[in-house]
């Protein structure tokens, strides 16, 4: 019993050690970001996400001033790397497959969050390079006023016989529709290297005359183009919070399986106000930023280990939707079949349209 009890004291005790040490670290860092004075971003502008809210808590609560400068995925990397140090950017969000991408071109720099360990492996760089801090799961969104009767499809399966029209978008250009895609064939047992089951099914659906070519966007949904939309769920929900009757819109993932996916920060190896950088991203995955992302309608990655307020809640869809979801397991073979995609989308799509 001695043994136990001093076995229990000490791990006690190392815990308390560890969790004072931590607390330290961070009040290090926030008086290190506080004498910078200031946080510059790629890619983080104020309405994506309710980035506006963690830049305002920041300023609030550390005095950091903020600038940001919108830009894609690629954009924000190369700017990395052709700055160097003259850098006039300290911290950028990416979409996930730009994290290794970022890590192999020498242009970040890591840092792990004191909430780190509730980030799931696959969401995360093991040496802290990256990590998603909130994600996007393909979903449908469907315009229940314009299915005249018909039922609303819950699933990839309703897709072939049912008798509205499906818009998924340019997959040569929109990573939206891409995904899309590997949804589909992920729910039907394809994979990352295979995606026939996909094109099969869009091409059935093409063959009937419902593959609709219009992009689901908020213009295209207001002009009642878009029966049933293949978006990321963020988007949908977005949409439809914007539509001037949301009632006649649902936004679901299909039970029979989707892909997850994500965006995550990355921190310049060259950033002029590198403790700056780190406090964003350590206060990104804490409790209050997490519910900054969920009033942006994007699902927090640690949605699992937070309680949201009721109406923050309310706007995302339930945790019990994702349960079939299934994140990109092998990125290197995910990122050479999205580029055949669109040969093959022509090949085996496109020429059954009517």
């Amino acid at each position: 019993m001695k043994k136990l009890f001093l076995a229990s004291l000490l791990g006690s005790t190392i815990a308390m050690c560890t969790a004072a040490m931590a607390a330290d670290d961070l009040k290090t860092l926030e008086a290190a970001a506080k004498a910078e004075g200031a946080v510059n971003s790629v890619g983080m502008p104020d309405d994506w996400a309710n980035w506006k809210g963690t830049w305002e808590d920041l300023a609030k609560t550390y005095g950091l001033k903020h600038i940001d400068t919108d830009m894609s995925s690629a954009q924000e990397i190369a700017k990395f790397a052709a700055e160097k140090d003259n850098a006039s950017a300290d911290i950028g969000d990416v979409g996930a497959a730009f994290g290794p991408i970022a890590v192999k071109q020498g242009v970040v720099q890591p840092y792990k969050p004191s909430t780190w360990e509730q980030i799931p492996d696959w969401a995360k760089d093991k040496d802290g390079n990256w990590a998603l801090a909130y994600t996007g799961t393909i979903a449908f969104i469907v315009n229940k006023k314009l299915l005249h009767g018909s039922e609303a499809p819950t699933k990839w399966a309703d897709l072939k016989t049912g008798k509205y029209k499906v818009s998924i978008g340019d997959v040569s250009t929109a990573a939206q529709a891409a995904n899309g895609v590997l949804a589909a064939a992920l729910a039907n047992g394809g994979d990352e290297k295979n995606l026939q089951p996909a094109l099969l099914l869009f091409a059935d659906i093409a063959k009937q005359g419902r593959l609709s070519m219009a992009n689901p966007t908020i213009a295209t949904m207001e002009k009642g183009e878009i029966e049933v939309g293949v978006v990321w769920d963020f988007n949908g929900l977005s949409y439809k919070a914007k539509m001037a009757n949301p009632d006649d819109y649902v936004v679901l993932i299909p039970s029979d399986g989707s892909v997850i996916s994500g965006y995550t920060t990355i921190i310049n190896k060259y950033a002029k106000n590198p403790n700056a950088a780190k406090l964003t991203r350590e206060y990104i995955f804490s409790d209050a930023g997490q519910i900054n992302l969920a009033k942006g309608n994007a699902r927090p990655i640690r949605a699992e280990h937070i309680t949201l307020p009721a109406d923050v809640q309310a706007k995302l869809l339930p945790n019990e939707q994702y349960k079939k979801v299934t994140p990109i397991k092998d990125a290197d073979a995910w990122e050479k079949t999205s580029k055949a995609l669109p040969q093959k989308w022509n090949e085996e799509v496109l020429v059954e349209m009517k």
